[in-house]
């Protein structure tokens, strides 16, 4: 009875196991990139927050409730490591000067 052989088969596995292997790599790769992409976007969001937040606040003479509120807003940014001290003192100067 002649032996059959099997090399063939063992390529094509060992060919599968590389193929998979490297897709596995590849789509590793790709998935860090798009969340280093999505925690830049995130960041730079976070970023203009507070300059939008002080934008309307110049348009209109708001009253000391929202003012209030906005000053409890950016105390909270500030404990979350959103805004730096430096930053919530710049917002804060804003939001007191709208106050007199």
């Amino acid at each position: 009875m002649p032996m059959m052989r099997r090399r063939p088969v063992m390529r094509t596995v060992g060919r599968t196991a590389v193929i998979a292997g490297t897709a596995t790599a590849v789509a590793g790769g790709v998935s860090r990139h798009q969340q280093n992409k999505n925690a830049q976007q995130d960041a730079a969001a976070q970023q203009a927050a507070p300059q939008e937040m002080a934008a309307p606040a110049a348009a209109a003479a708001p009253d000391s409730d929202e003012l209030i509120n906005k000053l409890k807003e950016l105390a909270n940014l500030k404990d979350q490591g959103i805004l730096t001290e430096q930053e919530f003192n710049d917002q804060k100067a804003k939001i007191l000067a709208e106050m007199s």
